[in-house]
């Protein structure tokens, strides 16, 4: 998997220390273990997980602004653990409400050595930020309006902004943005190897 991960990153135009390649292998190694008995995500092939889960997630990392992000439905811990570990400065919450997961991001923190993620189970909506973050990531989550409805609370006020992981350009759900929400850009991301397209949407709260 080292010499696939090398691969993709040079492909990606991405480098990245050799303490964080271990780390991201090491998360792909727990990932494919506990995803047997847990079910934690559909992407049962190792190699295949080093595409559509650390590559789809680090991609995003040069467009984040700030320094505090919640991951909202995180699930297994995508995208937030691939980018607690490629950005160590920065600090993830990874917001999930099923059990099963917190254990297994647990884990995963122990594991690696992650000091700056901070896994927690709570419904998105009942989960009180304090401080408020400086930006709501969200990769499968709920469409942009769900999204914006049930995390309104989270982002800074005034400069927050909301990054929405998506496949297809989303044309529906922007025509449909909620009154004090301006969209700031839609990137085309890059993911060598992917099938499909990826668009990263950031939206500013006003």
């Amino acid at each position: 998997m080292q010499k696939k991960l090398d691969s993709l990153l040079s492909a990606a135009g991405i480098e990245l220390p050799e303490q964080q390649k271990q780390q991201l292998l090491g998360y792909i190694v727990m990932l494919e273990k506990w995803n047997k008995a847990y079910n934690l995500t559909s992407v049962r092939d190792a190699q295949q997980m080093l595409v559509r889960h650390i590559l789809d997630s680090i991609v995003v990392n040069s467009h984040l602004q700030g320094s505090r992000f919640i991951d909202v439905g995180t699930g297994p811990g995508l995208p937030g653990i691939p980018l607690a570990i490629v950005r160590p400065d920065a600090h993830f919450t990874l917001l999930d409400r099923l059990g099963k997961r917190l254990r297994f991001l647990r884990h995963v923190q122990h594991e690696l050595g992650l000091h700056n993620i901070e896994p927690v189970q709570s419904r998105v909506e009942e989960f009180m930020a304090e401080p408020p973050f400086d930006g709501v990531i969200s990769r499968a989550f709920a469409s942009l309006q769900d999204m914006l409805s049930w995390c309104h609370h989270l982002p800074v006020k005034g400069r927050g902004r909301f990054y929405a992981l998506k496949g297809v350009y989303p044309d529906a759900e922007l025509a449909q943005l909620l009154d004090g929400i301006n969209l700031e850009s839609v990137v085309r991301l890059q993911v060598p190897e992917l099938v499909g397209v990826r668009h990263l949407v950031i939206l500013k709260a006003n």
